[in-house]
């Protein structure tokens, strides 16, 4: 180690755990907390309320939990503060499923997962630096989808074979070693590069505010989730009335299919974005969202929806890497890196919430296949919008 502890052999090992583990425990807050609930006697009323509480936190919650990271200088005590609050609602869900509890604990994890992403960015950034950001963050999101797509396998069977209470009691018990993976990470020699002495200045927000790649790419962030959030429940809507029983093996597979694209192309993302510049990796993942809906609308059958989805890891990792990477871009040499992933997780959860009600909307007005060629075209607007408005915002390094 060298003499001022700045880097460590061990600290990506340490960092590609840290995701790894932060996907499994984030798995255990996503469809299994409706079913807990439905084995308890709840109303879908009262869970759809529990739901859309945390939800509506995590919408108000993305800027305030961006600015307070920024605001911390040990970034590693606010992704640790936030995995026990993880520990806290995961425990509260396991051992008191009734409203008070439930609630609580939903608010907690939406304010908590808020911190997560923007702080383990910061840790990436902070421990790589800059120019080397590209590739950690493919390596994160190879990771993290590794982490999702295992923990889903081994929940399900948890909930099925053992009891729904047991999912967060596994929950809570994969905090640990998240944990122990955060204490791991070193500094890095990078750290004191990217730290600025003025932590909240007014001019540097309203630079940050007004900044032209921001507001395009805020825009272009939620036109791809206005397209993209909607299709898998409506394959599941269809895939239901196509395979019966079937159904929920399908299912499975349109989830895992994507996840196994994300970790095998991740790292090239982070390289090509690092070699190519931004712009053509964007145009990469903007475009198979559109070509993905039309898919979805004209192919027959229950299985061949599989293919179409698997296409989706195509976006998801482009989106993954580049979300957190232009972040960095649009705000070097500032103090408001978490702040504008704050922002951009906004961008996000708006484009998610208007992707789910107008695809819902249109699917039971127009039909299920109307629905992914509306859900595919806002694809394609999305994607004319990043080609004719963003403009590149990496240093490309000059070819001898």
């Amino acid at each position: 180690m060298p003499r001022d502890g700045s880097s460590s052999p061990r600290n990506p090992r340490a960092l590609d755990l840290l995701n790894f583990f932060v996907a499994d425990v984030q798995t255990g807050f996503g469809p299994f907390v409706a079913v807990y609930l439905t084995t308890h006697k709840w109303t879908q009323v009262q869970i759809g309320f529990v739901l859309t509480l945390g939800t509506m936190v995590a919408l108000v919650s993305q800027i305030p939990a961006g600015a307070l990271v920024d605001a911390v200088r040990n970034k590693r005590a606010a992704a640790a503060a936030a995995l026990i609050f993880v520990i806290i609602a995961a425990l509260l869900l396991a051992f008191q499923p009734t409203p008070l509890p439930v609630m609580v604990a939903q608010m907690l994890h939406a304010f908590a997962s808020c911190i997560l992403s923007p702080a383990i960015a910061a840790i990436s950034l902070h421990l790589v630096g800059h120019m080397a950001l590209g590739e950690r963050l493919g390596r994160n999101a190879r990771y993290a989808s590794l982490g999702n797509g295992l923990a889903a396998a081994v929940m399900g069977a948890t909930g099925a074979w053992l009891s729904s209470r047991a999912v967060f009691i596994l929950t809570a018990a994969l905090c640990v070693p998240a944990l122990l993976s955060l204490l791991a990470i070193g500094r890095g020699e990078h750290a004191r590069q990217q730290t600025t002495v003025r932590v909240f200045d007014w001019q540097g927000l309203r630079r940050l505010f007004t900044n032209r790649s921001l507001l395009i790419f805020a825009g272009a962030v939620m036109l791809f989730h206005l397209s993209n959030a909607a299709m898998l429940p409506l394959v599941g809507a269809t895939v239901t009335m196509r395979a019966g029983t079937l159904a929920n093996l399908i299912i499975a597979a349109c989830i895992v299919m994507p996840q196994l694209v994300v970790a095998l192309c991740s790292p090239a993302v982070g390289r090509g974005a690092t070699i190519l510049g931004r712009r053509p990796l964007l145009l990469l993942g903007w475009c198979a969202l559109p070509a993905r809906g039309f898919l979805l609308a004209v192919l027959p059958g229950a299985y061949l929806p599989i293919a179409a989805q698997t296409m989706s890891g195509i976006s998801a990792a482009v989106f993954g890497v580049m979300l957190p990477l232009l972040a960095a871009d649009i705000t070097r040499g500032t103090s408001h890196f978490n702040l504008c992933m704050g922002a951009l997780g906004l961008a996000v959860s708006l484009g998610a919430a208007l992707s789910t009600t107008l695809g819902g909307w249109i699917a039971d007005t127009a039909g299920v296949q109307i629905a992914f060629v509306a859900l595919a075209l806002v694809g394609v607007v999305g994607t004319l919008f990043v080609w004719l408005t963003m403009p590149e915002t990496a240093e490309i390094p000059a070819r001898v």
